[in-house]
């Protein structure tokens, strides 16, 4: 501190200012009876998708069941009566927002829920469904 003042002697300088003194890690040396910790670099589970054609509005608990145990869930409704497909989207829209998921139509009468731990990035366009009844028109 003197020295920094200019108040101590130049040639008194003191090198233990200058040194780190970090603690030295310990080792420890192996030994036979302990073995090492093997880590999977694997940790992530294998991902599902399921695919289901429900034919009434029964069906659609066990859909929600896929939802529950973080699965993702295609939807086809083409086999379903027009008035319980509605009750299907209604109760899976519902479902999915109990679980904090989303849910994206991909076509007609086809639909992707997919819990909070699946992003899904991107839209499918209607685009073409549009042009195409167009034409036929």
């Amino acid at each position: 501190m003197w020295q920094f003042l200019g108040l101590a002697d130049e040639e008194e300088e003191d090198e233990s200012l200058f040194e780190e003194h970090a603690p030295e890690p310990e080792i420890e040396p192996l030994t036979q009876g302990k073995r090492a910790t093997v880590v999977s670099l694997h940790t992530q589970k294998q991902v599902r998708v399921v695919l289901v054609e429900p034919t009434n509005y029964e069906d659609s608990q066990g859909i929600a069941d896929h939802l529950k145990a973080h699965r993702s869930v295609i939807i086809n409704l083409h086999r379903c009566p027009y008035d319980q497909s509605a009750r299907v989207v209604d109760f899976m829209s519902g479902c999915v927002y109990a679980v904090g998921g989303i849910m994206q139509k991909l076509g007609h009468l086809i639909f992707l829920c997919a819990p909070d731990n699946v992003d899904v990035q991107g839209t499918i366009s209607e685009y073409l469904a549009n042009e195409s009844r167009a034409q036929l028109r």
